[in-house]
């Protein structure tokens, strides 16, 4: 009753009834799949309980499953990229919209979204191959000289497999997609309040400053949903985190994250009465994880964009 007596024309009413099936479809994509991930873990949650989200035990051989490390070693991992992508989005942005000229942008911005279609296993070898040497040479430089703070209290395995470089890497995958949110910020801020930035005396590192803390709610959405991104990879983060159960704050060993558990086990989990469940499991986990972290984005977008119709 509240749309339909606005649908006056025809053309209004062609619109509205070739767009709204479109979204109960994938609405309804979108709880199929979490019906899906809930039904297949009834198994593994009937055995044991919410324990398989909060204990730390991987024994097939048992028919006992615990998912903190996975889970933990997602989150890990997404807040390194985070503390990675966060300076690297907020300055690729700037840089686009204050330093570099008009005639070089729409390469760089080529470049940028090139880096986010770039499949991820290619950054996965990339990191095995380069990023993980270098990682082992600088958590050793860490554990040595800052060994005493619980981020580096363990030596670095030789391969520099370990979560610190998953999560450089992740941080370096997910720039592009935070840079993109920021930048279309940014370029969306009305033009007096840059004017107005630069009548009362700012230099154009103080506008800038100003200019950031206008659009602070598209920032942390932009953040967020790379977030979001690293948290949810698989193939890359397979490759380099060293697949290990440690549930751990020392960035400089192994890990494993929900996505790179599945990855590793699914293939052999019908040889054993609960693995295929569990795994599962951690999806359900996953998909939670993903679903918060999105709304929170998304109340942030809200949030900037209800400021910028008020100014």
């Amino acid at each position: 009753m509240g749309l339909m007596p606005r649908l006056r024309s025809r053309d209004d009413r062609v619109f509205f009834f070739l767009h709204v099936p479109t979204t109960i479809v994938v609405l309804g994509i979108l709880l199929a799949m979490l019906t899906v991930l809930f039904i297949y873990s009834l198994p593994v949650l009937r055995h044991e309980g919410l324990r398989v989200f909060i204990d730390n035990a991987w024994k097939p051989n048992e028919e006992y499953y615990g998912l903190a490390a996975a889970i933990f070693g997602s989150v890990y991992t997404g807040l390194i990229a985070l503390l990675v992508s966060a300076p690297l989005a907020i300055s690729l942005a700037v840089a686009l919209e204050e330093l570099v000229p008009r005639r070089l942008r729409g390469v760089v911005e080529t470049l940028s979204d090139l880096m986010a279609a770039t499949p991820t296993i290619i950054y996965g070898l990339w990191a095995m191959v380069y990023l993980a040497p270098l990682m082992y040479r600088a958590l050793e430089v860490l554990h040595r000289y800052l060994g005493w703070l619980p981020f580096f209290s363990q030596p670095p395995t030789p391969t520099g497999y370990s979560i610190a470089t998953a999560g450089v890497m992740l941080g370096i995958m997910s720039t592009p997609y935070a840079a993109a949110v920021i930048r279309e910020a940014y370029a969306m801020i009305p033009r007096d309040l840059r004017e107005a930035a630069f009548s009362i005396g700012a230099t154009r590192w103080e506008a800038v400053r100003i200019l950031l803390g206008v659009i602070k709610p598209s920032i942390l959405s932009g953040l967020a949903l790379a977030f979001a991104r690293a948290v949810g990879e698989t193939v890359a983060v397979t490759l380099v985190i060293g697949n290990a159960f440690n549930l751990t704050l020392s960035v400089t060993v192994p890990g494993i994250t929900v996505s790179s558990l599945i990855a590793s086990q699914f293939a052999n989990s019908g040889l054993y009465r609960y693995m295929q469940s569990a795994l599962f499991a951690g999806g359900l986990a996953l998909f939670f994880i993903g679903l918060a972290v999105n709304i929170v984005a998304v109340w942030f977008m809200r949030k900037w964009e209800e400021e910028i119709g008020h100014a």
